[in-house]
């Protein structure tokens, strides 16, 4: 095979219509070899050392070598745990900016650099050759014909965000073919748009896509990783959510088919770490490659990783190579894939530098100067479990984040929790406690009171605790701190008067998300009940337990996915319910927003500071002099309160558009005028608008 020098620029193996050149970075290695497969991936046919080394980029040009072409690495340098350096031949790696991947993973103990029963553990070294059991890279053609794609560009203001899983969404929907279930073509299947259209989504927040490999701990027990936070290419579609030889294309047409009708998509991203684990863990990329250069390593004891993250390592990107690596997949998603926009796992670690988290580290400054990625939608999960982790409001401007303490008042407040309502006030307004600085906006909060991590809407208001048996690590694993509530007895039950309960709890809870300002985030399944039997942490349950269930089609189930509909609605009609400017009250004889009492009198020191207050209530007045006021009515009270109907400027009436404790939620009433007593129905969420 003719092998030229080629060029260090762009990383990864490109394909120009004539032949492919091949780059990867490693500062320290000596020697590396590119291996070609047989399409199979099974049989090695050739293997060619790169011939050339620019700044630490190791490249050739293959005349020869079209798209299809499966090819790993092998990576020559010292194995010297102790300095920071892993490499081992003997491993066939995974190119960084693998594309596509080929084959699956079969656990062996093959995959370790080192000799896994050795008393030296780590420190000493395998010659096994662990190639057949290993995926390889895969060379593609980035060509695609997206026709008329236009991108939806939502604004924050309008966006309402579905969490789901790609597998777990359609495994268990009839109106999707069955070759399609659990498929990037099964999302974007016609029933399954129709449905998130009808509830009012605008955007879908897919859990990680990129390809990851199933933990061996897991494999052992008969179980797969499910969520898929173990990701091994940054660049490459999971494999098992489409064809192998056309996911790429697959999942560009899911893309395209959400927008044209309207619904962005977002990736849950984790470039916060890989699946390679601690320093005991496999070999399988980075690790191999430059081990010293990827991963935050003890600056001491190099032979450690520093684990910001509770998986075993952590990304380094504050080492310029690994930046570009980062940037360069986000690019390629919006680029070459048409995403609109991402959620970082553990943000926390994205900007963290020697010194700890910097809202102004360099992953941060080159996102918001690069042309591309400064435009999408940019979402933090603002905290990690190292020192200083919790970051909730400290990412710069333009940077939305995940506010899990929406979360967490919202949830205590429906289950009837005193000292409530002064924090239920900040979260309905937008958390300006948490984010009003840096000229950043209500947006900035993701307002969520379920998401996969978790209890789902159902699960929340019928478990007290949680139950994780079947993950197999002795109901360990999974938060303990749920704030839910079973309302007397735990998991199903055939009782009418808790079930009641938790269904008034359950539409109380969504409409508390949809009316708060802020952006709503629900996560997939909710609308129909589903249910993961109390089991807070599903992330190794591929199987009935993490798929959403559809079957439940009954009224309650309908009646859920009409009251989403209708909120989704409000908020389109109603500006001042989108969190376009901070609220600031009384503003000379204005309020823009105004907190009363039950008596319809505005609320004093003394009402703000009641222990055992379980009601609130305010006026959000119009953002334009031709809107309309509404009035929102929140009581988390196990009996009903008597409201008196508040005065308003040139308001002669008050007409109910949303009762959840009524079966007839869409229902509107005649108006009833300013001064009216009447009874706020206990657990319950009731909006009325001025006329």
């Amino acid at each position: 095979m003719r092998v030229e020098p080629g060029a260090p620029y762009p990383l990864g193996a490109t394909w120009d219509g004539r032949g492919t050149n091949f780059a990867i970075f490693s500062a320290n290695a000596e020697k590396i070899e590119l291996c070609l497969f047989d399409p199979p991936g099974r049989r090695e046919i050739d293997r060619v050392v790169l011939p050339a080394c620019t700044e630490d980029v190791w490249h050739a040009y293959l005349p020869e070598v079209v798209p299809g072409q499966v090819y790993g690495y092998r990576v020559y340098g010292p194995y010297e745990p102790e300095r920071g350096h892993r490499f081992n031949h003997h491993k066939l790696l995974l190119d960084p900016y693998a594309k596509r991947l080929t084959g699956h993973f079969v656990w062996s103990d093959a995959h370790f650099a080192y000799r896994m029963r050795s008393a030296r553990a780590d420190l000493s070294f395998d010659k096994r050759d662990n190639a057949r059991g290993v995926p390889k890279a895969v060379v593609v053609d980035d060509a695609f014909t997206w026709g008329r794609d236009r991108l939806p560009r939502t604004p924050w203001t309008d966006t309402i965000i579905y969490e789901a899983h790609v597998r777990g969404l359609t495994m268990r929907r009839r109106d999707v073919p069955e070759p399609l279930r659990g498929t990037f073509r099964g999302l974007s299947a016609p029933g399954m748009i129709e449905h998130l259209r009808r509830l009012g989504v605008t955007a879908v927040e897919l859990l990680p896509v990129h390809a990851y490999v199933d933990e061996r701990m897991l494999v052992d027990r008969g179980l797969r990783q499910y969520w898929g936070y173990g990701t091994i290419a940054f660049f490459a579609p999971e494999p098992r959510y489409g064809a192998p030889d056309t996911v790429v294309e697959e999942f560009k047409a899911m893309v395209g088919q959400l927008h044209d009708a309207g619904i962005e998509v977002l990736l849950d991203v984790v470039y916060n770490h890989t699946g390679e684990g601690n320093h005991l863990g496999p070999t399988f990329s980075f690790r191999g490659i430059d081990n010293a250069s990827y991963y935050w390593l003890r600056p001491n004891t190099p032979r450690y990783y520093e684990d910001f993250t509770g998986t075993g390592n952590s990304l380094n990107l504050t080492h310029p190579r690994v930046l570009q690596m980062v940037m360069d997949s986000l690019r390629y998603w919006v680029e070459q894939c048409h995403v609109d926009g991402f959620r970082f796992d553990l943000a926390t670690v994205l900007g963290r530098e020697p010194h700890g988290f910097d809202p102004t580290a360099g992953f941060f400054a080159a996102v918001s100067q690069d042309p591309v990625l400064s435009r999408v939608k940019l979402i933090a999960e603002p905290w990690d479990i190292g020192l200083g982790g919790y970051q909730l409001g400290g990412f710069p401007a333009g940077w939305s984040e995940w506010n899990d303490q929406f979360r967490r008042t919202v949830r205590s407040f429906w289950r009837g929790d005193a000292n409530q309502i002064r924090d239920l006030a900040a979260r309905m307004t937008g958390s300006a406690d948490r984010f009003r600085h840096l000229r950043r906006m209500p947006r900035a909060s993701i307002n969520h009171v379920t998401v996969h991590d978790g209890f789902t809407l159902a699960d929340l208001v019928s478990y007290a605790r949680k139950h994780n048996d079947a993950n197999g690590e002795g109901n360990r694993d999974g938060s303990d701190d749920n704030l839910s509530a079973n309302w007397g007895i735990e998991g199903p039950t055939t009782d009418k008067e808790v079930l009641e309960i938790r269904r008034r709890v359950r539409r109380a809870l969504l409409a508390t998300l949809f009316l708060a300002q802020g952006v709503p985030l629900m996560l997939a399944g909710d609308e129909v009940g589903n249910s993961q039997g109390g089991n807070n942490n599903p992330y190794c349950q591929d199987n009935e337990v993490g798929w959403v269930d559809w079957s439940g089609t009954g009224e309650e189930e309908s009646d859920v996915s009409a009251l989403i509909a209708l909120l989704t609605s409000l908020r389109r009609s109603f500006p001042q319910l989108q969190g376009r400017r901070w609220l600031v009250g009384r503003q000379g004889d204005h309020h823009d927003i105004k907190w009363l009492t039950p008596g319809g009198t505005e609320m004093d020191g003394a009402d703000w500071a009641f222990a055992e207050a379980r009601f609130l209530s305010y006026v959000l007045a119009p953002l334009e002099p031709s809107g309309a006021p509404l009035l929102i009515l929140l009581n988390a009270a196990a009996h009903p309160v008597d409201v008196v109907l508040p005065k308003w400027p040139d308001c002669t009436g008050w007409a109910r558009v949303l009762a959840t404790a009524a079966t007839d939620a869409d229902h509107a009433l005649p108006p009833v005028k300013p001064g009216t007593k009447l009874a706020a129905p206990s657990r319950s969420v009731t909006v009325f608008v001025g006329s």
